[in-house]
């Protein structure tokens, strides 16, 4: 039996993706409790959703994560309940520091994203290459 593949109902699959999200006017947000919280909501997120983690690192102002899929999903909005989420956590939970930062309404990450698949890469590649990059 081969482990690197999902099995659900009649699909077998082994769908990954490799996501980075900016902060807005890649203002330097992303530390101490911030990022900590941040990473946080993202492993919540993903357990609500059927989502796996398989690395999540920060950087100042952008957050990788690899993350495992089913073939349901689309990334596209994966990375829109990922920023909507946590967005609305952080500015309960910040909204002071936040509104000093974001004075014109509630937002926190950049319009855009970046997402790669990573096809037949090994996972262990690309969480070195994210923890490189953090």
């Amino acid at each position: 039996m081969d482990n690197r593949y999902n099995r659900h109902n009649r699909r077998k699959y082994n769908l990954k993706v490799h996501i980075v999200l900016v902060t807005k006017y890649r203002k330097q947000l992303l530390k101490d409790s911030i990022a900590d919280d941040v990473k946080q909501k993202i492993f919540d997120i993903a357990n609500a959703y059927g989502y796996e983690i398989i690395a999540i690192e920060t950087d100042k102002d952008h957050i990788h994560f690899l993350l495992s899929y089913d073939t349901t999903d689309k990334v596209c909005d994966i990375v829109k309940i990922v920023k909507q989420e946590t967005t609305y956590y952080l500015w309960h939970k910040y909204s002071s520091l936040l509104s000093k930062q974001y004075w014109k309404k509630k937002i926190f990450w950049s319009d855009g994203y970046f997402a790669c698949s990573i096809g037949e890469v090994s996972s262990a590649t690309i969480q070195k290459y994210i923890e490189n990059q953090g």
